[in-house]
């Protein structure tokens, strides 16, 4: 695609008309409706202890961990997380956890030492509502009277969901406008990642993908335009190549994959209404689950981004995947975390800001065969509660036997209680439980310095103890689980509940 078209595609001022429909729909949306959220979940905060987890950041953090155990050599360095922490300014609470402005932590593992930082993510938004004590602009799944027009992606940008490091820079990421630069030792904020200048405030996505070699894949999605932007960026962090397609009725899509030759993508069939949305619904609420287009199935060819196949499975609704691979006849396997629907996006973490929270959907292990020479796409799920998967980053894109995930979903409360291991070929699942008063986050895994691939490590993760009101870093053999923690760091104070992170070896 040539340059002048890619701006026209893909630019921010492309942006712009949605926008003013953005302000508008948030003024009709609630200008009338008092907002009561921040009373209800503080009565809930009262009566239910789980609801400490999505207790509103009001400044930054750190403090030193209580360690008991010592930390394995392997996973001396730094454990990066983000997720929604500022939920609530000026009285009013988001109407979706989502919503919240990012907070990065930054765990610094020595052995018998664990420091710890937390710092909320200076983005321009976050910066221009804290100086007017409310809240500017209208979110993701939260509408406030009086909205403010933005002018591109970044006017909405909370940096929230993932962070990575890349070439000496710490990103933390969200997925409708850029990455934020922030130093990776003090988590300051250095502003936007431009890509290139016709990249500006164009989405990069939370999940990136990273190849054995380095390289690293990225999209990012506009709704409001059906288009897709397709990222591969070199391990020195140089931007290689960025396009824009068109994808007709494209969905949310929040995960994808990478094999050894191509990127693929699951596309549930949530998809954007703009009717909706100028008739006043949220951003979110102006998406339509329409199952008769099932779950589409997008392969593109790494090496020419024009040759594209489609194929469909069963309608489904996912957030995540674990990993993807190919035979030598052109068959990938995938496997994602389903959903039957998107219930959880529209009511679990929507719900929960309030202080309410009623189970919606159970989680499981879906495994995809794509034959790429027929066009047929089958799937198998595993009865396996399951969310956040990881795997050894040294098997992306290649053939994995062990799937690391949070498991064990706990009656009346959101979240999961045990960190588990599923074999893929075998369906056994090893795990621990942390018991009915935790809720586990993001576990991932290290390698063990010189180990082959798909050998042996540690799992690192964190927890919250909704009890004792800590937040606790633990850390594991990863073919023992049932072992429990070979060591745990205890901050002296709980955290809000994150989404994604990584690991960098010091």
């Amino acid at each position: 695609m040539q340059r002048r078209n890619f701006l026209k595609l893909a630019g921010a001022s492309a942006f712009t008309p949605l926008f003013s429909q953005f302000a508008s729909a948030a003024e009709s949306a609630t200008s009338s409706v008092p907002d009561s959220w921040a009373r209800q979940f503080a009565q809930a905060e009262e009566t239910s202890p789980w609801a400490r987890a999505y207790h509103s950041a009001s400044k930054d953090l750190a403090g030193t961990a209580e360690v008991t155990g010592r930390f394995p050599a392997a996973v001396h360095g730094a454990l990066y997380r983000n997720g929604p922490a500022v939920h609530e300014l000026g009285g009013q609470r988001y109407h979706h956890w989502f919503d919240g402005d990012g907070m990065i932590q930054r765990f610094a593992i020595g052995g018998s030492e664990v420091g710890h930082i937390g710092k909320i993510v200076r983005t321009d938004k976050y910066q221009a509502e804290s100086a007017a004590g409310k809240r500017l602009f209208a979110a993701f799944g939260t509408s406030f009277p009086d909205a403010l027009a933005p002018n591109s992606p970044d006017s909405l940008n909370v940096a929230n969901t993932s962070v990575m490091a890349l070439n000496g820079e710490l990103l933390a990421l969200w997925e409708g406008g850029s990455a934020y630069r922030m130093d990776p030792l003090t988590l300051q904020t250095r502003g936007t990642k431009v890509w290139r200048d016709d990249l500006a405030a164009v989405p990069f996505s939370a999940h990136p993908r990273t190849d054995p070699d380095g390289t690293l894949w990225n999209f990012g999605i506009s709704m409001a335009d059906d288009t897709m932007v397709l990222y591969q960026i070199g391990k020195t962090g140089n931007l290689l190549k960025a396009d824009a397609i068109r994808i007709p009725q494209i969905s949310m899509v929040h995960d994808f994959a990478v094999t050894d030759r191509h990127l693929v993508f699951l596309l549930p069939p949530l998809v954007f209404d703009l009717d909706k949305f100028r008739q006043g619904s949220s951003y979110l609420d102006s998406h339509v689950w329409r199952p008769e287009l099932g779950m589409r199935v997008l392969v593109i060819d790494k090496n020419d981004w024009n040759k594209r196949q489609w194929t469909a499975l069963p309608a489904g609704f996912l957030f995540h995947v674990g990993n993807a691979w190919e035979d030598a006849q052109g068959v990938i396997r995938i496997d994602y975390i389903r959903t039957e629907g998107p219930e959880i996006l529209f009511q679990e973490t929507r719900d929960i800001m309030r202080g309410r929270f009623m189970r919606s959907a159970l989680h499981h292990i879906a495994q995809v065969r794509i034959d790429t020479a027929s066009g047929k796409a089958s799937q198998q799920l595993l009865a396996i509660d399951s969310e956040f998967p990881r795997i050894d980053p040294r098997l992306t894109g290649y053939r994995h036997q062990y799937l690391y995930h949070a498991s064990d979903s706990q009656a009346g409360r959101p979240g999961f209680g045990a960190v588990a291991r599923t074999n893929m070929e075998s369906g056994k699942t090893d795990k621990f439980s942390y018991g009915a008063e935790c809720i586990v986050e993001e576990h991932l895994f290290v390698p063990e310095p010189g180990s082959a691939a798909g050998a042996a490590g540690w799992l690192l993760g964190t927890s919250l103890d909704l009890k004792k009101g800590v937040t606790r870093l633990s850390c594991f053999a990863s073919d023992r689980l049932a072992d429990g923690p070979v060591a745990q760091a205890t901050l002296p104070y709980a955290l809000p509940l994150g989404l994604h992170g990584n690991f960098v070896k010091g």
